[in-house]
């Protein structure tokens, strides 16, 4: 039931009622009662006051606890128990495992959650918390027991473990059924474009995959009732082993659409040893890297043996080197603390079958794309590869190609366009006014829905517009970026998660990836450099389907963007300011445009019939 943190195995008290046959019921008591004292003599001093005749009767009964635990099992003198209260649990050392509960040092991994407990007072109040019933087997140990009632539900988790292992996707008897008409016409209707050979159908219910009953029931858990259309296609395509390439709207669910696969896959094997992990998903930054490994625990909450571990940098080496020595078979990193850490040679990447790129268009670029070259390196030629974003340029794809083997190509809507959920205004307004049309926004009845997201450009600028609107607004209000370290940006993202933050103003840390569904309005107070970083920044306020609104400051410092903002806006029904639209930067851009696709156009194969034609139009000797 634990996973303990050292290498010498433990054992559990037992709990009250559950004693030793060669003990009667009294002396059992007396003995917990002893041990109980016992292991708190430390942390209470007046135990130490108590009379020579008291202390020599505790002697005689821990004596005879001792003796009945030697007669019980022949190795008792090597192990130590599983402490039973928090308060006989130490405070952790700089950079080991910290409790989920109570913050002493996590000593044991609950194998029902994954998470870091200190006690089985903990992991029960963990139990509870996360909605699971403890009930008998929540003191559960591997170690003999007289009492059928404990060794039970052991077996029941065996069968289990053993029933999702041997799982592989069929397709269901209902979507063979339909015609290759059906099918398009579902594709066509859901907005779902497909490239490559032998591709699958689409599912409609994630009943359709025949998921193992364990896993059925957390992905309803969860939330996830029905698939969105990038799940309906993207899941059976990987579950089948195939190289993906998915780009879908922001808010689509494309994390879930790659977890499933790898989860799957993860239960088809044991873990090879200890340090060789069998899935991993990088991500570019360590915020959405903590969101993917957060679902993916609830996935596989409950299943035996399937173990995630978080790698990513501004947290301690440490409890993440820990982590690596519990049978990891899922890996969710970003690459420079996976790069660090492999280094070290702390583990291998050599028994990898699944491999995902989150956020692959950001993963490819300049700064990462070395790092993510690197880390496959470590990884065998032989494995399952996904690429998924909610943007991939044409530059991109092609470098992303080289990382796959035969993929499908799956494109949800638009290809890297805005997510039609979000009412997208754009205003025209000059650097020196910002300022006084943000705090009209926020104090704008119908428009300030908090909490509100403010993406700017550069670190100075967030610290000093978030001292400017808490002074002026009197909202309260937080700034985040990479300046911060790691907890205080987790404190800040939970913070605007549970509604405490009225207004975050933040830099492009918060602008990819994540599930920020409580937000329902984004203010883009400098225009993104890309108008692939727009399309991700106006995606944070239409999260899972909910519509929101985004606002956009637009000016001559943006020229630059001015004719991919008008194609890729002006599509979408929203109203385009006159400033813009009547630019001479605008029309110089939309003149060059419709140069080069002219030349495209002109530059046709030249024949034996159109030689001449070609010759007197390039010909500017003046008749």
């Amino acid at each position: 039931m634990f996973m303990p943190r050292a290498l010498k195995v433990k054992r559990p008290v037992q709990a009250p009622g559950h004693g030793l046959n060669k003990k009667s019921k009294t002396d059992q008591e007396d003995c917990d009662q002893i041990n109980l004292q016992a292991s708190t003599q430390k942390d209470e001093a007046w135990e130490d006051l108590k009379t020579q005749t008291d202390k020599g009767e505790h002697l005689t009964e821990t004596a005879k606890c001792e003796s009945a635990a030697q007669s019980s099992s022949d190795d008792a003198e090597e192990e130590e128990p599983v402490k039973s209260f928090k308060k006989s649990q130490r405070w952790p050392e700089p950079g080991e495992p910290v409790c989920v509960m109570c913050g002493r040092y996590g000593e044991y991994i609950c194998d029902a959650t994954d998470n870091d407990v200190c006690s089985l007072e903990c992991k029960a109040n963990h139990l509870l918390q996360m909605g699971i019933k403890p009930g008998h087997d929540a003191f559960n140990v591997k170690d003999k027991n007289t009492d059928g009632r404990t060794s039970q539900p052991h077996h029941v988790a065996v069968n289990l473990g053993t029933s999702e292992a041997g799982y592989s996707y069929r397709e269901d008897p209902f979507i063979s059924g339909l015609t290759d008409e059906q099918v398009e016409r579902i594709r066509l209707e859901l907005g779902i474009k497909t490239e490559g050979k032998d591709v699958r159908r689409p599912i409609v219910e994630f009943e359709h995959c025949g998921f193992p009953s364990l896993l059925s029931g957390n992905l309803k858990k969860a939330g996830y009732e029905a698939p969105t259309p990038v799940q309906m296609q993207m899941v059976p395509v990987g579950l089948t082993g195939r190289d993906v390439i998915a780009s879908a709207d922001t808010g689509s669910g494309k994390t879930i659409a790659f977890l499933l696969p790898v989860v799957v896959r993860a239960l088809e094997e044991a873990a090879h040893g200890v340090c060789s992990p069998l899935g991993l998903i990088l991500t570019p930054t360590r915020e959405l890297a903590i969101q993917i490994e957060r679902q993916a625990k609830e996935l596989v909450m409950g299943i035996p043996n399937m173990r995630t571990a978080l790698l990513v940098g501004g947290m301690p080496l440490p409890p993440q080197l820990h982590r690596l020595k519990s049978s990891i078979k899922i890996v969710i990193a970003t690459p420079g603390r996976l790069i660090e850490i492999l280094k070290q040679k702390a583990f291998k990447l050599d028994k990898v079958k699944i491999l995902v790129v989150d956020e692959v268009d950001t993963m490819l670029k300049m700064g990462f794309q070395q790092q993510v070259l690197e880390v496959l390196e470590h990884v065998t030629e032989e494995h399952q590869t996904l690429l998924a974003s909610a943007t991939i340029p044409a530059g991109t794809e092609d470098l992303a190609a080289r990382l796959v083997h035969d993929p499908v190509r799956i494109a949800i809507g638009e290809k890297n366009q805005p997510c039609a959920n979000v009412r997208q205004i754009l205003l025209w307004v000059e650097e020196p006014s910002k300022k006084k049309k943000l705090f009209e926004i926020l104090n704008d009845n119908k428009l300030f829905l908090p909490p509100v997201v403010v993406f700017v450009d550069c670190k100075l600028g967030a610290d000093l517009l978030c001292e400017a609107v808490a002074k002026v607004t009197g909202l309260t209000t937080v700034a985040i970026h990479s300046d911060k370290n790691q907890r205080e940006r987790n404190r800040i993202l939970k913070g605007l998660l549970d509604g405490d933050f009225e207004v975050v103003i933040s830099t492009g840390v918060l602008g990819r990836g994540l599930d920020l569904v409580n937000v329902r309005l984004v203010v883009n107070f400098d225009m993104p450099n890309t108008m692939d970083e727009y399309v991700h920044q106006v995606g944070r306020a239409g999260r899972l389907g909910h519509r929101g609104t985004a606002i956009t400051f637009l000016n001559n410092n943006n020229k630059r963007l001015f004719l991919e903002v008008v194609n890729r806006v002006k599509p979408t029904g929203s109203i385009l300011p006159p400033q813009l639209l009547n630019s001479p930067y605008l029309f110089e851009q939309q003149k060059r445009e419709s140069q080069k696709n002219k030349m495209q156009h002109d530059d046709t194969l030249v024949t034996k019939n159109n030689l001449l034609d070609i010759i007197k139009k390039h010909d500017r000797r003046k008749k």
